[in-house]
């Protein structure tokens, strides 16, 4: 389970993101960081049993660094304060959809599924397949499980209908998305409690036919190349 001091950790981190104090409370990190690990490697255990596309998965492949780019970022603080893991084949930096988990404290952490910023052939790809299959993916993401528990798909979407595709379409809002993503918010005091884990597999059960549905698109295209 996520112990409590991963969160004052994190929180501490907000109040004093410079290398000094980092270097001076680097035992605490370890401390979150193996932490959160542990409750990762479990998660996926769990995961697994109902999705076996990500059996490959590891926390190894699956946690993103603390550690900042800020090479291009207007905000020079060097850490993330939070702990972020994306479970999918191919690990973090795979494109094939899977399970997100964000750990942050003060109420901003998250559980999320879909595709984020694919790659061009691949959105052409998850476009194709929305305009022949649309009523399948309308099913999915109306579903009242699936709405309770992560609202509306959201991304950056197209003012206007993406080239090759009819004005008319049925599907035509869900075509100009250029992102599909969904996300489901977690209380700070939902995440140390011995439930938790359990609480996230619950709710990527109600995501896993939406990840799934972009798998197909996305397994077309990373595995001809």
């Amino acid at each position: 389970m996520i112990e409590q001091s991963t969160l004052t950790f994190l929180t501490e981190l907000q109040e004093n993101n410079n290398r000094d104090w980092f270097n001076d409370h680097r035992k605490k990190y370890e401390i979150a960081r193996d932490n959160f690990a542990a409750f990762v490697e479990q998660l996926i255990l769990d995961l697994s049993k109902m999705d076996e596309f990500i059996t490959e998965a590891t926390p190894k492949n699956a946690i993103f660094r603390i550690f900042k780019d800020v090479r291009f970022s207007k905000d020079k603080s060097p850490y993330k304060t939070h702990f972020s893991a994306s479970i999918a084949k191919g690990g973090r930096k795979s494109m094939y959809p899977g399970y997100y988990i964000h750990l942050e404290p003060n109420n901003k952490s998250l559980l999320a599924s879909g595709i984020w910023r694919p790659q061009p052939e691949i959105l052409k790809s998850v476009r194709q397949e929305i305009a022949y299959n649309h009523k399948a993916y309308e099913k999915i993401i109306s579903h009242s499980a699936f709405t309770r528990a992560f609202g509306t798909v959201e991304g950056n979407r197209l003012v206007r209908p993406p080239k090759g595709f009819d004005k008319d379409h049925p599907a035509i809002e869900h075509l100009k998305m250029k992102d599909f993503v969904v996300h489901h918010k977690v209380q700070d005091i939902e995440i140390c409690k011995s439930e938790f884990n359990n609480y996230c597999v619950e709710t990527f059960k109600i995501a896993q036919p939406f990840s799934a549905y972009f798998r197909g698109p996305v397994y077309d295209v990373l595995e001809s190349e």
